[in-house]
Parts: structure tokens; sequence; C-alpha cells
């Protein structure tokens, strides 16, 4: 009977493992594309158009500051970081506008807010990736795709590691138009968040002539950011 010497065996798999243990912790996973610490902020300027009816729709335009409050342990052991959203019309007088909550979970952005979760990044980015946005929610699946990973120009400033995720790019030029995106910069966190939600009218006399009936479209650009 052949004896097998599983010592040799042993070792070469424990080298393996190691090796595999030291890959794992020197993979850049991206998780800087959305830095979360307390004390950081980023500032964002903001145009809103709200649509009443059809030729009848307000714009706005003012300022977002979101600052990363606190922090807390959950049930699971994951950090959750308290976002507080502050809203203001010349950048000197903030007033406080809502929360909403951000943490990584399984290599994924999550945030939450009004107890709906949505993964906003996968990690690490990666061209064309796609992943259900609502894996934590109770809600539909909506997929959500990496577009764009490189250069970005944004207010005339250049970014070199960018990553876009393609929310929605949705238009039937009939009853609804719904495109969203939001853009991460590696070592800055989103730069840019886009949002335009639109039903047409729907009328006999205006149906496909592309006249908005109700929504919304907003635009986020970063002007600042920085830790308190």
């Amino acid at each position: 009977m052949y004896r097998i010497n599983l010592i040799p065996l042993l070792l070469i798999l424990c080298a393996l493992w190691s090796c595999q243990e030291v890959d794992d912790q020197n993979t850049d996973f991206g998780f800087d594309y959305q830095p979360l610490e307390v004390g950081l902020f980023w500032e964002y300027e903001v145009e809103q158009t709200i649509y009443f009816g059809e030729n009848d729709s307000e714009t706005n335009n003012f300022y977002f500051r979101d600052k990363v409050d606190y922090s807390y342990l959950s049930e699971e052991g994951i950090t959750v970081y308290v976002m507080l959203r502050e809203r203001s019309a010349n950048r000197s007088n903030w007033i406080g506008v809502g929360n909403y909550a951000l943490f990584v979970r399984n290599n994924a952005l999550v945030r939450m807010q009004d107890n709906e979760r949505v993964v906003s990044l996968s990690f690490p980015p990666k061209m064309n990736k796609s992943w259900d946005s609502k894996i934590y929610s109770s809600n539909e699946s909506d997929e959500f795709t990496i577009d764009l990973l490189g250069g970005y120009e944004l207010r005339s400033i250049n970014y070199n590691q960018a990553v876009r995720v393609l929310q929605e790019m949705d238009d039937d030029e009939i009853t609804f138009r719904d495109n969203r995106y939001e853009v991460f910069v590696k070592g800055i966190g989103m730069i840019e968040q886009f949002s335009e939600v639109l039903t047409y009218c729907s009328r006999n006399d205006c149906l496909g002539q592309q006249l908005v009936d109700s929504g919304e479209k907003l635009h986020l650009k970063i002007i600042n950011y920085g830790k308190i």
C-alpha cells in the first residue's frame, strides 16, 4: 500500500492561502471613491426645476451642504455614517433640511433614507459593471451600471479618476422621461448628481408632443469639499 506524505501538500496549501490573504490586503477596492469619516463635508451648487403643468414651471438656484454628522455601529457590526443635509441661498446661512445614512456592506456603498436602501456604488468600480440597486430593499429590482471610468470634466475642472453610475436613461417620448446618474471621484466622493423625472401630457390633443405635465429636474455640482 502506498503512503502519501501530506506534509508537503499542507505546506503548499498554507503558502497559497497566505499569498491569497496578502493579495486581498493589497487589493484596492476603491472605497475612497466615497470617503466616510465624521467631519467630512461636500458643498454643491444646485439647480432645481419643478414642473406643475403645461408651460408652468419654477426654477430655483441654491446650495446644498452634506456633512458626516456622526457614526454608530449597527447590530450587524457595520459602521453607519449619518449625513446631515443643509440648504443655503448664499453659502453663509445654512438650514438643515434632512438626514440620510451611508455605509459599506458586502463591498457596496449603501444609501439609506426613509427606510429605503439603495446601492449607489459597487466596489471595486469596473467599466460596464452592473448591480441590483434594490438588493437590500423590498422593492422591485433596479439595475445601475457604470458607464464611465476615468477622466471627467465638471465646471471646467478635470478629474482623472472618476466613475459615473448610470441609474436610469429612459424616455418613451410619449408618457415619461427618467434620466438619472451620479459621478464619484477617487479621494473626493460624489461630485455630481443629476435627476430628471418627468411625465408628459397624455391627452389626445397633446399626446406625443412631449409637453411636460409634471415632474422635477435636479442637478447638483460640487463646488467645495473638506473636513470641518
